[in-house]
């Protein structure tokens, strides 16, 4: 197949475009390469990927061949500019897009609220509106676990209510999947939602605990522990998380002939309309993802116990019983080797 995905040099993006071209399909990834974190580490993924960007990287625009994969194409272009991302479908006639491009992050989302409104939903309307125009056969896109807010019930399922955000980028989030049942729904673009769970890895966001970590143990910083260490993630490492983005992307999206209005399933509909926790499904304390860490990185963190922090939740805790029956998905990889994998890859990049 021929499938764009968009946030081709994020973190996730670019473990989702390898595997795909290890599959064999044809990719073209789109980028804008922005400032929110050092465009450097995105542009050394793409050069993982064979794409070589030179040092003016906000004006490289022309569409770039791999140097490594003769079946990847790249073009840095924002999901916002509307007349290129139209060139583009019109161009090259994809049959799916794996949409990952978002301004992230809870806690930038107070300082800059938006930036958030202008990517993930003006964005997002772009996408759903040439995914629409251009026959797409199916549009997965990322939401995240943030969607279930002050909701207490745990293990999170995609049955229960996320009516109740805590910061704009979960409300933008929750909105994208309101945007994608309304393009289902009057048009019948099929679509998957999937909501991420702490994703960590090598390659990973710097702007993310694991990173953060790292570098503050390694240069003798303190680190910065919310709630008193007292808090539940369900970390899960890339690779699975990879994996899971394109059983999806391979699993068409189906109108639910059970559903019921009279008794709706938020995750399904009568459209083709689907909704995914991608997660590990076995919540992991901070304070032991700390020390597995430290544990990897052969160093004690120095630790500032702090309050629970604006926008941030307790535990995050995925059932993910729908993505498993339905899509064979399972999160194998072990934290202990997880971390083993990310501390080996942060010392080898960062020296």
């Amino acid at each position: 197949m021929k499938i764009l995905v968009t946030g081709a040099a994020g973190f996730i993006g670019f473990h989702c475009v390898r595997k795909l071209l290890q599959d064999g399909h044809n990719v073209v990834g789109i980028d804008n390469l922005n400032d929110y974190y050092d465009p450097s580490l995105k542009v050394a993924r793409l050069k993982e990927l064979g794409i070589i960007i030179g040092n003016n990287v906000a004006n490289n625009k022309k569409l770039l061949i791999s140097e490594d994969y003769s079946n990847f194409k790249f073009l840095n272009l924002d999901i916002e500019d509307e007349d290129n991302l139209a060139l583009l479908f019109e161009n090259e006639s994809f049959n799916r897009v794996c949409h990952l491009a978002a301004q992230a992050g809870v806690r930038y989302s107070i300082e800059n609220p938006r930036a958030y409104l202008r990517t993930n939903i003006s964005g997002f309307l772009n996408i759903l509106e040439f995914s629409r125009l251009y026959n797409i056969e199916h549009l997965v896109y990322a939401s995240s676990s943030s969607v279930y807010g002050l909701n207490c019930e745990v293990p999170y399922s995609e049955t229960v209510s996320t009516g109740h955000p805590v910061s704009i980028y979960a409300a933008t989030k929750k909105s994208n999947e309101l945007m994608a049942h309304v393009y289902s729904n009057m048009f019948k673009l099929p679509t998957t939602g999937l909501r991420f769970f702490t994703v960590y890895g090598p390659w990973g966001r710097p702007d993310m605990a694991p990173m953060l970590f790292a570098n503050a143990i390694l240069n003798n910083n303190v680190i910065k522990v919310y709630n008193n260490g007292d808090m539940l993630r369900d970390f899960t490492y890339i690779d699975d998380i990879a994996n899971g983005v394109v059983l999806s992307l391979y699993t068409i999206a189906k109108p639910n002939i059970n559903w019921n209005g009279f008794d709706p399933d938020p995750s399904s509909s009568n459209a083709p309309f689907e909704i995914y926790n991608i997660g590990n499904s076995q919540p992991i304390k901070l304070m032991d993802f700390i020390a597995a860490l430290e544990n990897s990185l052969g160093k004690n963190a120095i630790m500032e116990f702090l309050p629970m922090q604006a926008g941030d939740v307790y535990q995050t805790n995925a059932n993910t019983r729908k993505i498993e029956s339905e899509l064979g998905f399972k999160s194998i990889t072990p934290l202990a080797k997880g971390i083993q994998n990310f501390a080996a890859w942060y010392k080898k990049f960062y020296n």
